[in-house]
């Protein structure tokens, strides 16, 4: 396991030195056919399962190309990563507000002075849209799961605070993520969540597409204990750039739970208009998950009550 650990590890440094030297088109290419031969025989089940939900069909029912798509507009995202050091980040922000949508909900937000609350699913080019915040708006705090090996995770610390961003890592700290972000808030920062995926296994129960799920509850958390605005945010892939679209402020009354539950729906509105860059490869619904993680849900929620 350390083994295949470390070996990961030196791809991704190798890939960040290596696949910015080539020109884009080929870069991009390169990936395209990778991501080509992962949807051979019908792509990942998961993948296949995820995207049912988002159409209202069966898995078999998804198209193959839908599936491929899906598949190239990840290795994309991946491609663009390793890319983005050497990209011109003045021309990059330009060229994003010149085809974002909803810029005045964030901008209105940071003129009040509470801070910010942005939720993103894990699609198109979220990395981007923090480049865009770090160049008109000042320095974005956002929380990372904490890989292994070290060396990766350090690895990808690295690249995000070469953007701009404050990292807190998920685990492994003194002093809790959800305090420091309160802190933040409190100073007036935004703070960037993506808000689809339950890592905690304690997530507050939402509908998505018809069907339960689970997601983190720390985007409602933030905002409910602080007054700072929660903006949905999403990013997508176009031909030749990038759309972005910044919400208006989720409703906060009632608490946690509908919040969230509100926070999803307009989650479900941007995959459904997108849903080929909605790069969700995991279970997420609950139908999914196995015994295993069902009685470990079931555990926290009987020592939380």
């Amino acid at each position: 396991m350390r083994t295949a650990a470390r070996v990961s590890d030196l791809g991704y440094a190798a890939a960040w030195r290596l696949i910015r030297l080539l020109p884009r088109r080929w870069a991009l290419r390169s990936f395209e056919i990778a991501a080509d031969r992962a949807a051979r025989g019908g792509g990942p089940d998961q993948l296949r399962r995820n995207l049912s939900r988002v159409l209202g069909t069966t898995p078999d029912a998804v198209p193959d190309d839908l599936v491929r798509e899906s598949l190239r507009s990840y290795a994309r995202y991946w491609c663009e990563a390793f890319r983005l050091p050497s990209m011109d980040p003045v021309r990059l922000a330009e060229t994003i507000e010149s085809s974002a949508t909803g810029i005045e909900h964030i901008r209105d937000a940071v003129a009040r002075g509470a801070g910010v609350v942005l939720a993103l699913p894990h699609s198109g080019n979220w990395d981007l849209a923090g480049v865009w915040v770090v160049r008109r708006l000042g320095t974005p705090t956002v929380v990372a799961e904490r890989l292994a090996p070290e060396s990766l995770f350090q690895r990808f610390v690295r690249f995000r605070e070469s953007l701009g961003f404050e990292i807190i890592p998920l685990t492994g700290v003194e002093t809790p993520p959800y305090d420091q972000l309160i802190a933040r808030l409190r100073q007036g920062r935004i703070v960037g969540l993506l808000g689809e995926r339950d890592l905690s296994g304690a997530g507050v129960p939402v509908d998505f597409f018809g069907e339960s799920a689970t997601m983190p509850p720390g985007p409602a958390k933030l905002a409910i204990e602080t007054g700072a605005p929660l903006l949905p945010v999403h990013c997508w892939f176009t031909p030749d750039g990038w759309g972005f679209d910044i919400g208006a402020p989720i409703d906060t009354t009632g608490g946690v739970t509908p919040t969230t539950q509100r926070l999803a729906d307009r989650f479900a509105t941007g995959i459904a208009a997108h849903p080929a860059d909605w790069h969700m490869l995991q279970p997420l619904w609950t139908a999914d998950f196995s015994a295993e993680r069902l009685a470990r849900i079931e555990a926290r929620r009987s020592r939380s009550r």
